[in-house]
């Protein structure tokens, strides 16, 4: 009996020191990524431009980017992301999905799926007063969308972003803006 209090306690002075050790060297990465407070999902649907993003495999060659949102009956949105390849007179590319409330008390964390079973993370984590811009990333900062109302940007507002995605601890050189032609 005290041979098996010994190794249980043990083991417990084992976990204990392991998950204290493992939380106080938490990486930057692994703070929690913050999304805004609050989203009105009416006044986010309708069609963003794509103003920046972290280069990935599914893109590759995208300009004019664009994803239209759109409210369901059943509450859940209508996802329609867009983009020509290559140039301006390329072949046009579309992707349709749909996107649940993870967070109903926020709005502010979706997933969406482009391909049952598989779906991906959506927080947004920064929005414009009047809905203007909107920055779109993922818990493990391996995704990152800059959108916008307009297929362009101010400089100063981009760089205001640039600012506050650095404080989220996203590594922003990894960003590459999108070509829009159809101004």
């Amino acid at each position: 009996m005290i041979y098996l209090r010994f190794k249980i306690s043990l083991i417990l002075s084992f976990v204990l020191l392991y998950s204290t050790s493992c939380t106080s060297n938490l990486k930057k990465s692994e703070v929690p990524l913050q999304t805004v407070p609050y989203v009105d999902l009416t006044k986010y649907t309708g069609t963003w431009y794509e103003i920046a993003r972290f280069p990935h495999r599914f893109q590759e060659g995208c300009i004019n980017t664009s994803a239209t949102y759109t409210i369901r009956g059943d509450g859940k949105i209508d996802v329609l992301n867009k983009c020509q390849i290559g140039s301006p007179d390329g072949k046009f590319k579309t992707a349709h999905g749909v996107a649940r409330i993870v967070d109903n008390k926020t709005n502010s964390k979706l997933k969406v799926t482009f391909f049952w079973p598989f779906s991906g993370h959506y927080w947004i984590i920064d929005l414009g007063k009047d809905y203007e811009y909107a920055v779109v990333g993922h818990p493990d900062r391996k995704y990152l969308w800059i959108l916008s109302r307009r297929p362009s940007m101010d400089e100063e507002l981009y760089m205001n972003i640039i600012e506050k995605l650095k404080q989220q601890n996203y590594d922003t050189g990894r960003l590459i803006k999108t070509l829009h032609t159809n101004n």
